[in-house]
C-alpha cells in the first residue's frame, strides 16, 4: 500500500540544524578520541577533519536531492528512486542496520559515562561476561526503546536546549584548554607510524557524522526549504567539524596524550585536570568540569541513541511503504499509535549487537553501511541529473557538478578499505543477503523500477547488450510483466474514487489498453484526514481494504472483459486530487483516464500544479452522461492536445466501430477554403483520413455546440488558454461542457512548458 505524506511547514533553519548536530554530536567525540589518539596520535584531529570533509561532499548531494524529492526515508528514499529497488534494498537494510550499530554504539559510550557516576561491577551470564558500560546500555536501551514504544515526544525546543547545552560545555571546554594548551606539545605532529592510521581512524570516527542525512526526511516540514535545507545539511556538518578539530586540538595540547589514548572516558578525566587548575572561593573547579563533561557525554549519547531509533522507524516505513519489506512491520499500536513491531525489531537489533559487540565494531560496522549508503546517495545524484526525469526539480543544486558526486562516491567507498577485514566481510555479507532479499521476496511485490533501469531501458538501441540484458533482469516482476505476456509497454492507470462512475472510466482505459497492449493500473486513492497521520490511518485497514477490495475488483472484472491486463492499487494519502500525480510518477503510468470533479477546470492538473509543474504523462478527463463512442467529434485547430485527441479517437473506433466527425471552425484571418484545406491534410496527417470533414465559420463554441447535437461522444484538447487567461475570462472548455449534452473527454498532452506559457498560454487547441 503506497502512501504520501503532507506535513505543515513549521519547522526553522535553527530547528533544522539542531536535527543534524544533535545526532552527530554524539558518542563520537565523547568516547571515540581515545581510540583515535591511541593510533593516530595528534593526527587524531586530522581525521576528525578527513571525516567531515568526506561528509560535506555527501551533505551537497543530499541537499539537492532532498529539496528535489522531500520524502519520509531520506537516503534510502533518494537511492531507491533513482537506483531502483535493488539497490533501495541495500542501502535500506544497511541503513537500517547501521543505525542500529550506531545506536548500540551510543548506548555503550552511555554505559561508560554512567558507569563514571556508580561505578557498576560487570556481570557473569554464563559463559558470557558483561561489562558495567554494557549493563548499563543495556538498562539504558531498554529504556528507549520504551519510550519509543509508548510514544512519548520529543519536542523541537528541547533538541535545540541539548545541542545549545553540548555546545555551550564544549566551547567552554576549548576555552579552558585554550589558556592551558602548548601547541609545542604536539610535536611531532606525525609520530613514527601514525601516518599509515591516519585514514583507518577516520573511517572508525567517521560514525561521528551520521545524522546529517536525517535533516533531508524531514524536509517537507521545513520552511523555504529550498532554502533552509541546504544551509541546515551542509551548515551542520561545517559546524560539527569546526567544533570536533577545535575540540581535539585543544584536548591534545592541554593534557598529556597518555590521558587520552585508550581511554574511553577521556574527555571527562582532561576536564577533572584542566578545570582543577581554577577555584573559587579556594574550592577547586576539578569536580566542575569532570560534572559539565559528563553531564555532556550522557546527553549527547543519550540525544543520539534516540534520535537513531526513532530515524530506523522512519526507514522501515519508507521501506514498508515500497514493499521492500512487509508492510506489517509498520503496524501501529491500537493505544500507542506508535509502529510498534519495527521499533521491537530494531530493540532487538540494538540490545543483540551490544551483548555481542565491541566498542571498535560497533563504530566501525555502523561506518561501513553509511559509508555504503553514501556511496549510493552520490551516485543517484548523477543518475538524476543524467536522466533528467519530468517531476526532478530541485531548489538547490550542488556546485561544480559532476566533480561533487564524484568525489563523495570514491571518498565514501575508499574510506571502506581502510576498515579491518572482518568488518568489511561482515559489510559484504549484509549486501548480498539484502540483494537476496530484493531477489527472493521484494522484487515480486514492488511496483517502481527506478529512474536508471528505465533510463536505460528506454534506450535499449543505443546501449550495450550486456547493459540492457542487467537492467532488465532486476527489475520488480510488475514492471516485468507489463512488457511481457501480461501487458505491454504502455500503462494505463485509472484513479478510482467514486463507484458509480468506476465503470465508464475502466470501460475508457481498458479499450485504450487493449488497442495498445498495455496495462491498466487501477488506483483507489483513499483520503485521510488532515488531522490523521498516515501512519495512523493504518488503523482503519481493515475497512478500507474492504472497500477497496469491492471498487477494485469491479474495476478488474470491467477491464477483462476487453482482454486487457489489469493491476489494482490503493493509496493513502491527504490529498486526493493533487496525489493523482504521484500516483501517475510512482506506478510510470504513460497516460491517466480519469474523471471531471470540482477541481477540474480546463486542464488536468490544479491551478497551483499548473503554475508549478508540467505532467506526468498524457491525461484523459471524462465528463461522463453515458459513455457512448458511437458517434464522436473531434474539433481542432491543429495543437498538440488535438493530436492526442486524434490518438484515442483511432483507438475507440477500432474497438468500437465508432463514426467519427472532425470540426475545424475558421479564423477571422482563415477562408473556408483554407479552413477545409487544412482539415483535410490534419486528417490524413492523424490516421483519420476517412473521418466526416465539418467546416464552420461561427464562433468556435457556437460551432461546437451545433456539431454535438447529433454526437455522442466529444473530444476535446484541454484549452491552451494559460492560468491568468482564464481566471479572468473564463474557459472555452468549461463553456462547452456545459453548453453540450452529450459526454465529453478532454484530452491534455504532457509537455514542458515555460513560465510565460504557464500564465498566458498558447491559444491553439479548440
Amino acid at each position: 500500500m503506497s502512501t504520501d505524506e503532507e506535513l505543515a511547514k513549521d519547522l526553522g533553519l535553527l530547528s533544522a540544524i539542531t536535527i543534524g548536530i544533535g545526532t552527530m554530536i554524539g558518542a563520537g567525540i565523547f568516547v571515540l578520541p581515545g581510540t583515535a589518539v591511541a593510533r593516530a596520535g595528534p593526527l587524531a584531529a586530522a581525521t576528525f577533519v578527513i571525516g567531515g570533509v568526506t561528509a560535506l561532499f555527501t551533505a551537497l548531494s543530499a541537499s539537492e536531492l532532498g529539496t528535489a524529492m522531500p520524502k519520509s526515508g531520506g537516503a534510502y528514499f533518494y537511492v531507491n528512486r533513482a537506483l531502483g529497488p535493488l539497490f533501495g534494498s541495500i542501502s535500506g537494510w544497511a541503513n537500517w542496520l547501521g543505525l542500529a550499530f550506531a545506536s548500540a554504539f551510543y548506548m555503550y559510550g552511555f554505559g561508560e559515562y554512567v558507569n563514571q557516576l556508580v561505578g557498576a561491577p560487570a556481570l557473569a551470564l554464563g559463559p558470557v561476561t558483561v561489562s558495567a558500560a554494557q549493563t548499563i546500555g543495556l538498562i539504558g536501551a531498554a529504556l528507549f526503546i520504551a519510550i519509543n514504544y509508548v510514544g512519548a515526544k520529543e519536542t523541537g525546543g528541547l533538541q535545540i536546549a541539548i545541542v545549545l547545552t553540548l555546545l555551550g560545555i564544549l566551547g567552554l571546554f576549548t576555552i579552558i584548554g585554550l589558556f592551558n594548551a602548548d601547541l609545542e606539545s604536539l610535536r611531532p605532529i606525525a609520530p613514527e607510524g601514525t601516518t599509515s592510521e591516519v585514514l583507518p581512524v577516520t573511517a572508525i570516527v567517521f560514525v561521528s557524522y551520521l545524522g546529517f542525512v536525517q535533516i533531508t526526511s524531514v524536509a517537507e516540514e521545513i520552511k523555504d526549504p529550498g532554502r533552509n535545507l541546504p544551509l541546515a545539511v551542509i551548515g551542520s556538518v561545517v559546524i560539527v567539524t569546526v567544533v570536533y578539530a577545535l575540540f581535539l586540538v585543544v584536548l591534545l595540547a592541554a593534557v598529556p596524550n597518555e590521558l587520552v589514548a585508550n581511554n574511553e572516558t577521556a574527555v571527562v578525566d582532561a576536564a577533572e585536570l584542566l578545570f582543577g587548575q581554577y577555584s573559587v572561593f579556594g574550592i577547586g573547579l576539578g569536580r566542575l568540569g569532570w560534572g559539565l563533561l559528563l553531564l555532556g557525554g550522557l546527553l549527547a549519547t543519550a540525544s543520539s541513541a534516540n534520535a537513531s531509533i526513532l530515524s530506523s522507524s522512519r526507514i522501515n516505513f519508507a521501506m514498508g511503504r515500497e514493499k521492500i519489506l512487509s508492510p506489517s512491520v509498520n503496524d501501529i499500536h491500537e493505544r500507542f499509535g506508535t509502529p510498534f513491531k519495527s521499533i521491537l525489531i530494531t530493540g532487538a537489533l540494538i540490545i543483540g549487537f551490544l551483548l555481542f559487540g565491541n566498542l571498535k565494531l560497533l563504530s566501525t560496522a555502523g561506518s561501513v553501511l553509511h559509508l555504503i549508503v553514501y556511496g549510493l546517495l552520490n551516485i543517484a545524484l548523477i543518475v538524476m541529473r543524467e536522466a533528467e526525469p519530468a517531476e526532478y526539480d530541485p531548489d538547490f543544486e550542488v556546485p561544480l557538478y559532476p566533480f561533487v558526486p564524484i568525489i563523495g562516491t570514491v571518498s565514501s567507498f575508499a574510506l571502506i578499505a581502510y576498515i579491518e577485514p572482518f568488518v568489511i566481510l561482515l559489510s559484504a555479507a549484509l549486501v548480498v543477503f539484502a540483494g537476496i532479499w530484493y531477489l527472493l521476496y521484494a522484487r515480486q511485490r514492488v511496483e517502481s523500477a527506478g529512474v536508471f533501469v528505465n533510463w536505460i531501458l528506454e534506450r535499449s538501441e543505443e546501449m550495450p547488450d550486456a547493459a540492457v540484458t542487467a537492467a532488465d533482469s532486476v527489475r520488480p516482476d510488475a514492471a516485468r510483466a507489463a512488457t511481457g505476456t501480461d501487458g505491454g509497454d504502455f500503462r494505463v492507470m485509472v484513479p478510482l474514487a467514486n463507484p458509480r462512475t468506476e465503470t465508464e472510466l475502466i470501460t475508457l482505459a481498458g479499450a485504450i489498453a487493449k488497442q495498445r497492449d498495455g496495462t491498466v493500473h487501477a488506483v483507489h486513492i483513499v483520503q485521510v484526514p488532515d488531522q490523521t497521520p498516515l501512519e495512523r490511518g493504518a488503523e482503519q485497514t481493515e475497512r478500507i481494504d474492504a472497500e477497496s477490495q469491492k471498487l477494485l475488483e469491479q474495476a478488474r472484472e470491467d477491464a477483462e472483459t476487453f482482454g486487457a491486463a489489469v493491476e489494482t492499487h490503493t493509496v493513502l494519502s491527504h490529498r486526493s486530487f493533487e496525489e493523482i500525480f504521484d500516483a501517475a510518477r510512482t506506478f510510470e503510468a504513460d497516460q491517466v483516464v480519469m474523471g471531471w470533479g470540482p477541481t477540474t477546470h480546463g486542464r488536468a492538473e490544479s491551478r497551483i500544479d499548473e503554475l508549478t509543474h508540467d505532467l506526468p504523462c498524457d491525461f484523459l478527463v471524462l465528463k461522463d452522461r453515458g459513455f457512448d463512442p458511437e458517434h464522436i467529434l473531434l474539433p481542432t485547430a491543429g495543437g498538440p492536445d488535438s493530436v492526442l485527441g486524434a490518438d484515442v479517437v483511432r483507438l475507440l473506433r477500432e474497438e468500437f466501430d465508432s463514426r467519427v466527425t472532425l470540426l475545424h471552425a475558421v479564423s477571422e484571418d482563415e477562408s473556408p477554403e483554407e479552413g477545409e484545406r487544412f482539415l483535410e491534410e490534419w486528417a490524413i496527417e492523424n490516421g483519420l483520413a476517412d473521418a466526416e470533414l465539418l467546416i464552420d465559420d461561427r464562433d468556435v463554441e457556437t460551432a461546437i455546440e451545433d456539431a454535438a447535437t447529433d454526437a455522442t461522444l466529444l473530444v476535446i484538447g484541454a484549452t491552451e488558454t494559460g492560468l491568468l487567461s482564464r481566471l479572468v475570462r473564463g474557459s472555452l472548455v468549461l463553456d462547452v461542457l456545459n453548453d453540450v449534452e452529450c459526454s465529453v473527454l478532454l484530452a491534455e498532452r504532457a509537455r514542458t512548458r515555460t513560465l510565460r506559457e504557464r500564465l498566458l498560454g498558447l491559444e491553439k487547441d479548440e
